[in-house]
């Protein structure tokens, strides 16, 4: 039996849809999308982790009725709330260009525009004193579609024998260079980016559930089974027993 069908996985995959019930639209993805979106924008500190997952792991479809979702619930405009985050952050540069790369609606993937992309980037890059050049890599995102990035990621590698994440691991990295690294790790390598993610959701001094519940239910149906994998090889346990060992058993469906 797959592990991603037993005991607590299982709880916090069910508890996420069954508090889903309390919203309307019921369980369907979308909705849950918008609802998570509007806490994090509400909160103090922006929460532009869950954003960056949002936009980065949904198809431009899911995206546009989420939006659609988001305006009727809460007679607000998605982006022009994102736009308006204060203060300004790294983060949010990044977000608008999404939010333009998902409205572009490109079809099909090119192997050609992924070569010259990846060239582009590494010359934004490479011998920069003040770390990447931002305008270079907006203006890609805003433009491509997330499968023409994740051909462009992949051609880098090719190209340079390197990750682009590398690259952005210099020195004079700063907090944009940071936050474009969580994206790319996201878009290209998600079952990584996501077993870190529980990983620190469950070694921190409080347990954060909700991180929890939120990552296997948002993953469910996508890639759970290889985030199981994934973090059993990179941290010598099973997902299963991590949970376990950090929340007791009747917190699980809280």
């Amino acid at each position: 039996m797959e592990l991603v069908e037993e005991g607590p996985i299982n709880r916090f995959q069910n508890g996420y849809m069954i508090s889903q019930r309390n919203e309307p639209g019921g369980l369907d993805p979308h909705p849950s999308d918008a609802v998570v979106v509007r806490k994090a924008l509400e909160q103090g500190d922006t929460n532009y982790k869950a954003l960056v997952e949002i936009f980065v792991g949904r198809k431009s479809s899911q995206i546009l009725l989420m939006k659609q979702d988001y305006g009727a619930r809460f007679r607000r405009q998605m982006d022009q709330d994102i736009i308006n985050i204060e203060p300004p952050h790294p983060y949010q540069k990044i977000l608008v260009a999404l939010m333009a790369s998902h409205k572009a609606h490109h079809a099909d993937v090119s192997q050609h525009i992924a070569k010259c992309d990846a060239r582009r980037l590494y010359e934004a890059g490479v011998g920069k004193s003040g770390g990447i050049e931002e305008a270079v890599v907006l203006e890609i995102l805003s433009k491509r579609s997330i499968p023409q990035l994740k051909l462009t990621f992949s051609c880098y590698k090719h190209i340079y024998g390197h990750d682009f994440t590398k690259l952005l691991k210099k020195e004079n990295s700063g907090e944009f260079e940071d936050a474009f690294k969580s994206v790319v790790k996201c878009m290209c390598s998600p079952a990584k980016y996501y077993a870190k993610t529980l990983h620190s959701s469950i070694k921190g001094s409080a347990t954060d559930k909700g991180a929890l519940a939120w990552v296997m239910a948002s993953r469910a149906g996508v890639d759970v089974d290889e985030i199981v994998r994934v973090f059993r090889k990179k941290y010598g346990m099973e997902l299963r027993e991590a949970i376990c060992g950090s929340i007791p058993s009747g917190d699980l469906r809280d």
